[in-house]
């Protein structure tokens, strides 16, 4: 279960890093379409919190 919990913990930060740098990308490119900026950072929130949840979840795994 940890083993699982981990990978999941490392895509999930891999993932958040994905979609940081193509927001990233985005601005620096000065895109006119600021609807797909929106919606990259809330998809960076959404897996940010997510990843949050499975990391103390493997915290709390860890403890006992």
């Amino acid at each position: 279960m940890k083993f699982f919990l981990m990978l999941l913990v490392g895509l999930g930060m891999l993932s958040v890093l994905g979609v940081l740098v193509a927001g990233m990308i985005g601005m620096a490119r000065g895109e006119p379409d600021p609807e797909r900026s929106n919606r990259l950072m809330r998809w960076r929130v959404i897996l940010q919190a997510i990843t949050i949840v499975l990391f103390l979840l493997l915290m709390a795994i860890g403890r006992s």
